[in-house]
């Protein structure tokens, strides 16, 4: 009996550990007012400069300007959803729900605060 108690226990563990993490945030509010500040500039530190800073990977995504420039001149939106080619980033697609909060954020006309 013991036994199947610790079976049972490692399987349950097994299965909550197995969850992706980007569930929680494609299940959340929709954001419908983001901004570059508040909303964007965390997935782009998060996600983006440590290979587009610095001069290391074209287009440089650590400021305000430099993110709606490549949001405009299209090397940054599409690239999320992988309509131009391979998808950003490289470890894996970004959730649904912070696409749509990006492109939401772009079609808003880029507000900063």
């Amino acid at each position: 009996m013991k036994n199947l108690k610790i079976v049972l226990l490692a399987i349950s563990g097994l299965f909550l550990v197995s969850c992706e993490s980007a569930t929680i945030q494609d299940i959340s509010a929709v954001i419908t007012n983001p901004t570059y500040t508040a909303h964007v500039a965390p997935v782009m530190t998060a996600k983006c400069t440590g290979c587009h800073a610095g001069g290391n990977q074209y287009p440089n995504l650590e400021t305000y300007s430099e993110v709606k420039d490549a949001s405009q001149n299209g090397n940054l939106l599409c690239r999320l959803d992988a309509s131009c080619g391979n998808i950003m980033p490289q470890e894996g697609a970004l959730p649904a729900a912070t696409i749509t909060m990006i492109n939401t954020w772009a079609t808003n006309n880029f507000p900063e605060n």
